[in-house]
């Protein structure tokens, strides 16, 4: 059957009556929003004849219907298929793959890193004009004034947990006073206390 063979109003003028026969008994029985939605559904296919839409629509309906009846009984569309499918996988996985060699592969250079991984943990030292001196990192005690400007060479960078760089380390702290002290100059200069 041809699109011309089809007497197309009054089949969109009948398909239309009904749906809004249908819509107004929706609408008395599940309520206004879902008659209107039903209404609306109701009024496409009037303005698809209207609008000169339906040889659009007609050609758009065979060529799907004629693509399904050749797929099933084509041996060479399922190839199409399955190769297209195939090819879907192929990108997932190389996909997965690349990601997690992306991923090694940044951790790894940063274990093997000539300072030990501390370029990728924040810290590291800068040249100056007196010699090696490391970056602070944050929440770490600043380094001594006295000791860096005199040029002494590398200094260590303050480990958390460690004791500060003034104390003797063979010496037990005197009383807790010191290390509250500590943490009061460090929230001083944060602007806590």
């Amino acid at each position: 059957m041809s699109f011309d063979q089809i007497a197309w109003l009054p089949l969109c003028a009948g398909l239309t009556g009904v749906g809004l026969l249908l819509s107004f008994l929706r609408m008395r029985r599940a309520g206004a929003l879902s008659g209107l939605r039903g209404v609306a559904w109701s009024l496409l296919p009037l303005a698809a004849y209207l609008t000169g839409a339906l040889p659009t629509v007609w050609r758009i309906g065979t060529a799907i219907v004629g693509f399904v009846t050749g797929a099933v009984l084509n041996p060479m569309v399922w190839a199409g298929v399955a190769l297209a499918g195939l090819s879907a996988v192929l990108f997932v996985v190389t996909g997965a793959v690349r990601g997690r060699r992306l991923r090694t592969a940044g951790s790894g250079r940063a274990a093997e890193s000539p300072d030990g991984g501390a370029g990728a943990a924040g810290g590291g030292a800068v040249r100056g004009s007196s010699g090696t001196r490391p970056l602070s990192r944050p929440g770490a005690a600043p380094a001594d004034p006295a000791r860096s400007a005199s040029g002494s060479g590398t200094q260590p960078m303050a480990r958390p947990g460690a004791k500060p760089a003034g104390k003797p380390a063979g010496k037990p702290a005197a009383s807790s006073d010191d290390d509250f002290s500590d943490i009061e100059d460090i929230l001083k200069r944060r602007g806590i206390g």
